[in-house]
């Protein structure tokens, strides 16, 4: 393992921190001699111990961490989105977009096959940009994970708001109550058993989808007019803002951004050449569920419809709905914050079996660090008043990047083998990563414009709220 990490010139920071210590010699035979080898045999079994429980991932529960990962309360922000596309673009863009994440998560994969030792997105990025890179990354990666976590803290408390209907409460308690519910949930330390949880997850998101759907369909009916009276359109409204439009495009995009946290999964199977299914399965069970909840959700409600569509059904049924999808905001939440704690604790203790989290010591870290992270996480999402459109310009710095430019990037120096036209597969795959950077690279600047332009016109219509804000007024929608 030494000789190789010199082969391929990885920075020793940068080496897997799961390899066995083989090139460390034994303790020397003195009076301490068999003490120091009882301790080191310990150590290593624990070591050992740790390391199968934390290889135990199929492809299945792999699909299912995926899927907590991805398809969130978020889904059912599709109909706004398609609202503002229209019809046919919202259902190409949602089709197109499923199947480019697809193929992006396929590559993101291959570099973990070719190259094990990397753990996280960062170990990634250092094979091209080395040392810089990984640092970089691991900014962004723990940045925006802990940042998605905040804003579960907010969807929690517009859930908790609407399903308690008590305006005269201070909305703080809720963002408190889910922080708390966040934390909780983050505690399983391997993603076999948070799997566990994502079944419940998918069960909620589908059930609130499906209510949201009769709901909307059952009050179009009886309104005057009924169904046809409902102002969908196939095209673009004519007063659409490009900064509007792609703000929606950028809605959808987040909806795909499951490669972000891929490498994290995938360090726990134990048959890394399975990911393929779970790939093609989330991909496809993502396509059909967010063309359908925009398309049908968007032909009920119309133009008005409103982000998330919940909030567009009548205030009983919302009620209702918000509270099926408690599971999905919490589990899907509370994902993130155990990706980031596990990114931390592979860091800190890189040959230690702390990381691991199956000892006193291991456990009481896990603890804290995880009631850190979540603390950090509600403090920010409660003290920016505009956290929301903050989020936006977050996504379109760091997804365009985990989404579609790094893995091109990765393509054409880590995964190409030989020129790109030396054979056919080389050169569609060189094509299509060719195709995929610049729609990174767009995503990035249009989308950074789009979500600062959404800022300055929240802050002119005087909708952007107050920090630590105590009025439910605020998240009522």
């Amino acid at each position: 393992m030494k000789g190789e990490a010199e082969k391929t010139s990885f920075p020793k920071v940068l080496e897997s921190p799961w390899k066995p210590d083989k090139d460390k010699e034994a303790p020397p035979d003195n009076l301490y001699g068999e003490a120091m080898d009882e301790a080191t045999t310990k150590r290593r079994a624990s070591v050992a111990e740790g390391q199968m429980k934390h290889n135990k991932l199929g492809w299945k529960r792999l699909t299912i961490c995926l899927i907590v990962e991805a398809i969130a309360l978020g889904s059912l922000s599709i109909p706004s989105a398609f609202a503002n596309l229209g019809m046919v673009a919202g259902v190409i863009m949602t089709v197109g977009l499923g199947f480019i994440a697809i193929y992006i998560s396929y590559i993101v994969g291959q570099v973990r096959l070719k190259h094990p030792h990397v753990q996280h997105y960062a170990d990634a990025v250092a094979l091209i940009w080395g040392r810089f890179g990984h640092e970089l990354t691991s900014v962004m990666f723990v940045l925006f994970l802990v940042l998605l976590t905040g804003s579960h803290v907010l969807t929690g408390t517009i859930a908790w708001v609407r399903i308690v209907d008590q305006p005269s409460l201070c909305a703080l308690i809720w963002g408190f109550i889910s922080a708390i519910l966040l934390y909780c949930l983050a505690l399983p330390p391997t993603f076999h058993e948070f799997a566990i949880l994502g079944y419940i997850d998918f069960v909620s998101i589908i059930a609130a989808i499906f209510i949201t759907m009769v709901a909307t369909g059952v009050a179009a009916s009886n309104a005057s007019g009924g169904l046809s009276a409902v102002s969908w359109s196939a095209w673009p409204p004519a007063d659409i803002t490009f900064a509007k439009a792609f703000l929606s495009t950028t809605n959808i995009i987040f909806a795909y951004s499951f490669a972000v946290c891929q490498y994290s999964f995938m360090a726990e199977m134990h048959t890394p050449h399975d990911y393929v299914k779970s790939i093609w399965a989330l991909g496809l069970i993502e396509i059909f569920i967010y063309t359908l909840t925009g398309a049908i959700i968007y032909s009920f409600v119309g133009s008005d419809v409103s982000s998330p569509a919940i909030l567009s059904a009548p205030k009983l049924v919302s009620r209702v709905a918000f509270g099926i999808a408690l599971p999905v905001i919490f589990i899907s939440g509370s994902i993130n914050t155990t990706v980031v704690g596990k990114y931390i604790m592979g860091r800190a203790f890189p040959t230690s079996e702390v990381r691991y989290v199956h000892t006193k010591k291991g456990w009481a870290i896990w603890l804290v660090l995880i009631a850190g992270l979540t603390i950090i996480a509600w403090i920010i999402a409660e003290a920016i008043p505009f956290f929301n459109a903050l989020l936006g310009i977050i996504s379109s710095l760091f997804i365009s990047g985990f989404t579609f430019y790094f893995p091109a990037l990765f393509w054409f120096s880590i995964l190409k083998e030989g020129k790109w036209n030396a054979n056919r597969r080389n050169i569609a795959l060189s094509v299509a990563n060719a195709l995929v950077l610049p729609i990174g690279v767009c995503v990035l600047v249009c989308g950074t414009y789009a979500s600062v332009e959404d800022i300055l016109e929240s802050y002119k219509e005087g909708s952007v709220g107050g920090s630590f804000a105590c009025s439910s007024s605020q998240y009522e929608g």
